[in-house]
């Protein structure tokens, strides 16, 4: 098998990467090229990523106060957000029920194992909801917490489970060199980290369209060619096909099960989900109802699907963009890192809709 794709896509940008997307693209990508049109998932036929948010009192998974390692950032409740109802929301598949997240199981599946969290924030976001479902259902089973450079090592000493954290947000290299730092499009040295850990989970996206101060390379490099800026499209796209490249020559599938993320979205245009006075994110207090986001869904996930396509090795797709899409309301907004003179529309609050996506993970192995 390859990846499984869940949801349908339909491009609408000019860039020529994304006339390769067939609209409604809806198969299962083998790997031998072979194509399925059932939806398949890990333990039946359903489709996990299509479905609605319903309100479930038996939600949130954990009490985010129990987890005083979450970061700053991801702490919405304790820096000040007063409403509660968006921790309340289950994800709902429509032809089935998703197991519900059980801890010690997921620990006795991996004890003596590894796991690594590959990617940016959105990354972080999702192994801090991982680690604190883990703890607060185990609250008795010892921690350790340790850094090495940009690998964050969370483990779970009873079981010897690591769930690590590395840092590293274009999967591709930057290289400090006499002209400058050097994003290399085609290099991927540090995956010399990835190699043999049990479970991957990878991520990329929310750097690629980063300028000016913020942005963490002076020039790119592909092909040997040297250059201050590219269509950034196209740059995910050549990174991706150099990530996809390795998974192919590195991974073994009888060692190491592989997960791309996908593509996590932002909220900051309200017109997008018919409330064209909405500039952000700020006071939404609910999810958008229904199964399908209004908007477009974001065109990076249609040149991600189209690259996963073409690996050999299996990698399973996390589809959580429409279904996060829906959840207008997850977001910290003004109960962030920069609290009120900030607004962030892009992570997530914990506890929150990276508990979904870590339950979904969770059922895809079981």
């Amino acid at each position: 098998m390859g990846f499984w794709v869940h949801s349908s896509f339909c491009a609408r940008s000019a860039a020529v990467l994304l006339l390769l997307v067939v609209c409604d693209y809806q198969a299962v990508v083998l790997a031998n090229g072979a194509r399925s049109d059932e939806s398949i998932s890990s333990s039946s036929s359903c489709d996990f990523f299509k479905g609605r948010w319903v309100l479930d009192q038996s939600y949130p998974l954990y009490n985010p106060s129990s987890c005083p390692f979450i970061e700053n950032e991801f702490t919405c409740q304790k820096n000040g957000r007063p409403d509660q109802i968006y921790t309340k929301y289950r994800w709902q598949p429509h032809d089935c029920d998703l197991a519900r997240f059980d801890a010690l199981d997921f620990f006795e599946r991996f004890r003596g194992k590894s796991i690594m969290f590959v990617g940016d924030s959105l990354s972080r976001n999702q192994w801090q909801s991982l680690t604190c479902m883990l703890h607060s259902n185990v609250p008795t089973a010892k921690y350790n917490v340790t850094r090495v450079n940009d690998v964050s090592i969370f483990e779970f000493m009873d079981y010897e489970v690591k769930v690590m954290l590395d840092r590293n947000v274009y999967l591709v290299d930057i290289v400090r060199e006499n002209i400058g730092r050097v994003l290399k499009l085609d290099s991927i040295v540090g995956g010399k980290l990835w190699k043999d850990i049990d479970m991957l989970i990878f991520n990329t996206w929310h750097w690629w369209n980063r300028r000016g101060p913020s942005q963490p390379w002076d020039y790119v490099e592909v092909g040997g060619q040297r250059s201050k800026d590219i269509d950034r499209m196209l740059a995910f796209q050549k990174a991706l096909v150099t990530w996809a490249a390795w998974v192919d020559l590195n991974i073994d599938p009888a060692k190491s099960r592989v997960f791309f993320q996908g593509i996590s979205p932002s909220h900051y245009n309200g017109s997008e989900w018919h409330e064209p006075w909405a500039r952000n994110c700020v006071g939404q207090k609910e999810p958008l109802l229904g199964s399908i986001y209004p908007g477009a869904l974001p065109p990076a996930l249609g040149v991600l699907k189209n690259v996963l396509s073409t690996i050999k090795k299996p990698v399973t797709l996390l589809d959580i963009t429409n279904l996060s899409l829906l959840r207008k309301d997850g977001h910290p907004s003004t109960y962030g890192l920069a609290g009120r003179t900030g607004m962030d529309c892009s992570h997530w609050c914990l506890c929150g809709v990276p508990d979904t996506w870590n339950e979904i993970l969770y059922n895809f192995i079981l």
